[in-house]
């Protein structure tokens, strides 16, 4: 889409240049003022999205549009970019040439950018067009998305190996029972791994997809919290840990309640998975700022400073040692900061090594219904 856009934009954008230069050389022959076309087909091609430049023989600019100039390409009547000066001497060899090029954040006062130039040799004089679309930002999806796919396939790799191989040692040992057995139990432990990423992705792909909320409501922040406790509470008695609930949790926010269970069950459920034996994990909820505030504190080992801003990137793990042994996938974590984004809120995080960590949920309160009718009242007045 991206290639047929450009493409379309860079024909009209040539064709127009053409039209420019056309007019501008009828009026330069016949000593007159340029035509009504001229001065047209000039604000036409100003009001063109991808930066478009031409430029002479001699690399002097004969016209710019405002996208280019606002990209920093052109000064005065000068190519700023040494790159494009180069892109326009090989196609006035070659014709045509499409390439990436990196505009440096001082060039354009802000951070770094990416560019696609188609480039075209207009005529034999050495006239050459090129057209500038910045695409910075769907070179960041792409190489999201392919490290995405990688560590899909590298996530998924490990436990549908583990079962394969694990399905060959049940083969061999059919004689022994309790080999079967302990097989058997590590071939369940590997296949709720996988079932569990699964789900995850598939959550995490919803999230991110076009219409993240579809269904918004009042959520009682009390059912959410007790809803996320219930879910996690298996494992904390597992591990003799136990779950304190404290707080004022009577305040409502406007979203999916379905979502916001599981943002809050993968805190507690990760808070659970990193905390000693008969430890403690709190929930405590509280309203703040015109936001639901629910904060999960666990007494785990905690998160060195340096790895505190990367944890909610997807896959992303500090001991992937441990994660392994806890069954994490590094998914949990980004699923909790899009439930939370989608949400019109976030997630942050304060913790200390050796003493623990606090992860706090925070969710826009839902407008009071009591000041509905007033404030409409007001607005009819």
């Amino acid at each position: 889409m991206e290639a047929l856009i450009a493409l379309a934009g860079f024909v009209a954008g040539i064709v127009l240049t053409l039209a420019l230069i056309a007019a501008r050389r009828r009026a330069a022959a016949q000593a007159t003022e340029p035509e009504d076309s001229f001065d047209v087909a000039r604000r036409v091609v100003d009001l063109m999205e991808p930066g478009a430049v031409v430029v002479d023989a001699g690399d002097e600019v004969v016209l710019a549009n405002a996208a280019a100039r606002g990209l920093g390409v052109v000064r005065g009547r000068e190519l700023a970019v040494p790159h494009l000066l180069r892109l326009a001497a090989t196609v006035r060899r070659t014709g045509q040439r499409h390439e990436d090029v990196r505009l440096t954040a001082e060039l354009i006062g802000a951070g770094p950018r990416t560019v696609s130039v188609q480039a075209m040799r207009l005529d034999d004089g050495g006239t050459v067009a090129l057209l500038v679309l910045d695409v910075t930002e769907a070179r960041r999806i792409e190489d999201v998305r392919r490290d995405f796919m990688a560590n899909v396939s590298h996530e998924l790799k490990t436990p549908v190996g583990a079962l394969s191989l694990l399905a060959e040692a049940m083969q061999d040992a059919s004689n022994d029972p309790e080999a079967i057995r302990r097989f058997s139990t590590r071939a369940v432990h590997e296949a709720q791994r996988l079932n569990r990423l699964v789900r995850e992705l598939i959550d995490l792909s919803r999230l991110q997809g076009g219409d993240p909320l579809p269904e918004r409501a009042l959520v009682s922040v009390r059912v959410v919290i007790a809803e996320a406790v219930d879910r996690a509470r298996l494992a904390a008695d597992a591990k003799a840990i136990r779950l304190s609930v404290s707080g004022d949790a009577e305040e409502h926010v406007l979203g999916a309640e379905g979502q916001l269970v599981t943002a809050l069950t993968n805190l507690l459920s990760n808070a659970v998975a990193y905390s000693a034996p008969g430890t403690t994990v709190t929930v405590a909820a509280r309203s703040q700022s015109g936001f639901a505030e629910i904060a999960v504190t666990d007494q785990g080992e905690g998160i060195p400073p340096g790895d505190q801003d990367r944890i909610f990137e997807r896959f992303y793990r500090v001991d992937p040692a441990r994660a392994t042994a806890t069954g994490g996938n590094g998914l949990g974590l980004a699923i909790v900061k899009h439930i939370a984004t989608n949400h019109g809120g976030g997630v942050r995080i304060s913790s200390q090594l050796g003493t623990g960590s606090t992860f706090t949920l925070r969710i826009p309160l839902a407008p009071d219904p009591a000041l509905a009718p007033r404030q409409t009242q007001e607005a009819r007045s």
